[in-house]
Parts: C-alpha cells; structure tokens; sequence
C-alpha cells in the first residue's frame, strides 16, 4: 500500500473553518487541492469528537480477559510462591495461551512485584509472642553481648526462591522462607556484635565442641570486651 500524506493541523483547521462558513466538501476540496474523502474523514472526526487531530490509537487487546485477571490475582495473592510457569499452565486448561511475559505483567499493573522471599526463622506465634514479651521486660540491652554461630550454605535449598509482593510485604508470614539449621554443603562461622558494633568473624573448621567454642571465645570475644576496641566498653 503506498504511503499517504499525512495533512498538517493547520489544513484540518482550515476544513473546519470553510465546513462552518457553509462550503460543501468539493468545494473545499477542490480549494485546498485535496481529496473529497480526505475532507469529508476530518470533517465527520470534528462533528463526532470536536477535534481535528489524530485519536490516540488503541494498542493490541488484551490476551487475558478481565475473569482471566481476577484467577490470576486470586492465585497469587493466596498462594505467593506461584511461578509463572504455574499460572501459564492454569490459563491454559482454561482456555487462555500466554507467554511467560503476559502473566507476569498482569500482577505488576495490580501494584505486586516478583521479588525473592526473605529468610526468617521458623517461629510460631507462641514463640513470637514470648520473645517479644522477653524483649519487652528488659532494660539493659546496651550493655548486652550477643554471639552465635551460623551455617552458610553454599548449594541447594539455600538458592533464591521468589514470591508476589507489595512493596511493604516483605515480612509477611506468607511471602516468607521459614529456615532451620540443617543442610550440607556449607561453612560454619562464628560472630558476636553489641550495640556499639561488631566483632571478629571466625570460620569453625570441623565439629565444634566445647573446648572449640571455649577457644572461640577466648581468642574472640573475651579479647574485644578486654580492649573496648569495639565494644565501646572501658576494659
């Protein structure tokens, strides 16, 4: 198809104007040296829509429809961990083929984002609510030494797994990873803090046992609260 001229907001103006001062679609036509049917198409768009310009053109319907939409919200809202290879598979015993792309699009223009679930420890409420009590009861927390040790793990159960999201629902039970400390393939390593800063990282080689960890604690804790060096403590 050859490529029309497209005519400039002025001439479109111009019909208008000679439409208004009662002129019929040849005669303007043939004064403005363009096409009966040109004339008539931008005078039919001003009756309809009062402008000469071009309409905003509608991109490529929509694949999922609004039922489509609602299953997908549904799922993910009430099951986080969803995939997007799960919810391709849902619409299509429904009906509806999508790319991976499509779905995932639709939870992100209903304000929800794929992002990867935080880790916090497997607690249940009674748990939480004892700590909290505990934390609630104590005044002394500044002069506390925390240590622990902890497991790295460097292969599986340890990679990222995602979820759906608000922005301010990281923490939400549903949207999070509960961890234990169990696995294999990992390093152990040990650490203490205050709140006035950190201390050493030590790597635990082998089982730990008590005389390491009495070790661990000489070499590490007990020389930080000795020298105050980050402690923040006179020694």
């Amino acid at each position: 198809m050859a490529k029309t001229k497209e005519l400039s907001k002025d001439v479109r103006d111009k019909i208008v104007d000679l439409h208004k001062a009662g002129m019929g679609y040849k005669t303007i036509a043939k004064q403005l040296g363009e096409k009966v049917t040109t004339v008539g198409a931008i005078i039919r768009k001003w009756k309809k829509h009062k402008i000469t310009v071009n309409l905003p053109q509608p991109g490529a319907p929509c694949k999922i429809s609004p039922r489509g939409v609602a299953m997908i919200m549904r799922t993910v809202r009430n099951h986080p961990r969803t995939t997007r290879k799960d919810l391709v598979n849902d619409l299509k015993e429904a009906g509806t083929i999508v790319t991976k792309k499509t779905i995932g699009n639709t939870p992100c223009r209903e304000g929800l984002k794929s992002c990867s679930a935080r880790k916090v420890p497997l607690l249940k409420k009674a748990h939480i609510h004892a700590r909290l009590k505990f934390a609630n009861e104590q005044d002394n927390w500044v002069k506390m030494l925390w240590s622990d040790e902890n497991k790295i793990k460097l292969f599986g159960i340890n990679s990222t797994r995602r979820v759906w999201r608000r922005r301010n629902a990281a923490y939400n039970p549903k949207k999070t990873i509960p961890t234990v400390k169990h696995g294999g393939g990992n390093i152990m390593l040990w650490g203490c803090f205050s709140a006035k800063g950190t201390g050493q990282l030590h790597r635990i080689k082998g089982t730990m046992d008590g005389t390491m960890y009495c070790q661990i604690l000489g070499e590490n804790l007990t020389q930080g609260i000795e020298n105050g060096s980050w402690m923040g403590i006179p020694a």
